[in-house]
């Protein structure tokens, strides 16, 4: 069993701030500032070059590659991190492409995070007149894979509202169909137990910034099927992904396996950041903290639906079809949310009306859950969110 309060202790939480938030970006692990420290003065400051080999800075993107690949149920040597999600995205959905050269259809959803269409809709400009990104609800994707499409692109869950997708349904009607699947992991990671291998999956990606806790700006990762790893090409053939980067040859070779997907220079700082994060979710098995996280979530909209009437639950009211967040809406949610965070209550607001919510049981129970309602019932029920200075957009929101 995960021990939760000894997860909490490891990371460094504001004192009287209940943090809200880290589906957006995690807290900082205590661990992780020493850590960094020790890298900047031992290894970059005395090691200097030398690091990449005596530190094996070199090693790390397929080394946290693995780490993160236990929780999101991956086989060994299947993952990779670096570079950010959207270059991510762009290396799985041309990649899927290339695999279904006949078709010209990357099918997604209207619940997809706005970053992961633009990357498709710039790659496939970029191809020519003949592709096409086409756009369905969410309820509708299903019916609308077809032998037509050639990548099905999806953000398995909703970054507004935490709806989430059946991975396994999806990629087996998609298959059925002779369609590649992109699975963009971003809420996933850390957040429900997933399970590609089992799924069947051909590609995923995500973030280590949010449930992970690696830190803003922490690389992202991508997932590559085995079974595909050795024939897909990268479109973006960085020297990393080469198969013998200090070898300068002119011609581009991939590298073995997963290797092919590395682009640039590993962001060794941040990983440095990143791999004290998963100390402490090697400490965490993903049932404990899916079953937690439905404990909390589910107290936590029982209490505010209680006592703040004008919230409506924008969320799934099924927990089981609900990643580990919580939105409500609300024609004046940015203002609320500004004075909830006014008041200690960290979440975020996204547009047009959505207060959103992140529970990660690592640093988050059932005290922090009580009291954090019992402010937003202070700040919706004697509207104190109905002042001048909430209601002035900053640029982050």
């Amino acid at each position: 069993m995960t021990d939760f309060a000894a997860t909490k202790a490891m990371f460094d939480l504001p004192e009287g701030v209940i943090y809200l938030d880290g589906n957006s970006l995690g807290p900082l692990p205590k661990s992780a500032t020493s850590r960094v420290q020790d890298m900047l003065t031992d290894e970059w400051g005395q090691m200097l070059i030398t690091g990449w080999n005596k530190a094996g800075w070199m090693g790390l993107p397929t080394g946290l590659g693995d780490r993160i690949g236990r929780l999101i149920g991956a086989e060994q040597g299947s993952v990779v991190t670096g570079d950010t999600l959207s270059i991510k995205v762009y290396q799985a959905v041309a990649a899927a492409l290339e695999l279904n050269p006949s078709r010209k259809v990357v099918l997604s959803d209207n619940g997809n995070f706005p970053s992961d269409l633009y990357m498709a809709d710039g790659l496939l400009r970029s191809l020519g007149e003949d592709y096409e990104l086409r756009i369905v609800d969410p309820e509708d994707v299903a019916e609308a894979i077809t032998e037509e499409v050639a990548v099905l692109m999806l953000t398995e869950v909703d970054y507004r509202s935490g709806r989430m997708h059946d991975m396994k349904a999806l990629t087996e009607l998609a298959h059925a169909n002779g369609v590649i699947t992109v699975w963009d992991l971003a809420h996933s990671a850390g957040a429900i137990p997933v399970d590609l291998e089992g799924c069947n999956a051909d590609f995923a990606v995500g973030c280590t910034y949010k449930y992970l806790n690696g830190g803003p700006g922490a690389p992202a990762f991508i997932y590559v099927a085995p079974r595909l790893a050795e024939t897909v090409r990268p479109a973006l053939s960085g020297w990393l992904g080469h198969e013998a980067p200090f070898a300068f040859d002119l011609d581009y070779r991939p590298g073995s396996g997963i290797e092919r997907m590395r682009v640039g220079t590993p962001p060794v700082i941040q990983m440095t950041a990143l791999a004290a994060a998963m100390d402490i979710w090697d400490m965490a098995e993903m049932a404990d903290v899916r079953a937690k996280s439905i404990e909390l979530t589910e107290l936590f909209i029982t209490r505010v639906e209680a006592a703040c009437p004008e919230l409506q639950l924008a969320s799934p009211r099924t927990p089981e079809v609900r990643g580990s967040q919580v939105s409500f809406r609300f024609t004046e949610g940015y203002a609320a949310m500004q004075a909830l965070i006014a008041r200690g209550v960290i979440g975020d607001f996204r547009a047009p009306d959505i207060m959103r919510f992140g529970f990660t049981p690592l640093y988050i129970d059932e005290a922090d859950v009580i009291r954090a309602t019992e402010i937003m019932a202070d700040v919706m029920q004697n509207k104190l969110w109905d002042a001048p200075e909430y209601k002035i957009r900053q640029r982050v929101t």
